[in-house]
């Protein structure tokens, strides 16, 4: 299985929060420390906050933090919600669903299996489980 760029992306911001979670992160310092696109990250920081993982705050000491504990967010939570937009296979999706084979494919039970499989997998750890080593200047 093949994450998209934004949930890998989306991962590294949320295990790089995780490591110094007493601080607001901005989007801008996460896009120099890791060399991306600014508003990709933007992009990636808006679904994370609709989707309750991480807070934002607008203004001075402003910036992004965690919404829970790393132990609380679950990491197939999170792919979940990065991936949401983006079936695994074009037959996954609800419409338009142009599969020839769609009726008569054996496939797609067992890559429905597998993705649950995956998921699940994730589902068994958490934030706190991958999250970055603090720096030694913020340690």
């Amino acid at each position: 299985m093949r994450l998209t760029s934004f949930t890998d992306y989306g991962l590294r911001m949320l295990m790089r929060m995780a490591s110094s979670q007493e601080r607001a992160f901005s989007t801008a310092e996460l896009a120099e420390e890791f060399k991306l696109s600014r508003n990709h990250l933007s992009k990636i920081m808006q679904r994370l906050s609709r989707g309750g993982i991480v807070e934002t705050r607008r203004g001075g000491g402003g910036g992004a933090v965690l919404a829970r504990t790393p132990h609380d967010i679950r990491l197939g939570d999170v792919v979940r919600l990065l991936e949401e937009d983006q079936p695994l296979v074009a037959c996954f999706q609800i419409q338009p669903n142009t599969c020839s084979l769609d009726g008569r494919c054996r496939l797609k039970t067992r890559l429905r299996t597998a993705e649950t499989a995956f998921l699940a997998d994730l589902d068994r750890s958490t934030l706190a489980d991958i999250a970055l080593p603090p720096r030694s200047a913020e340690a």
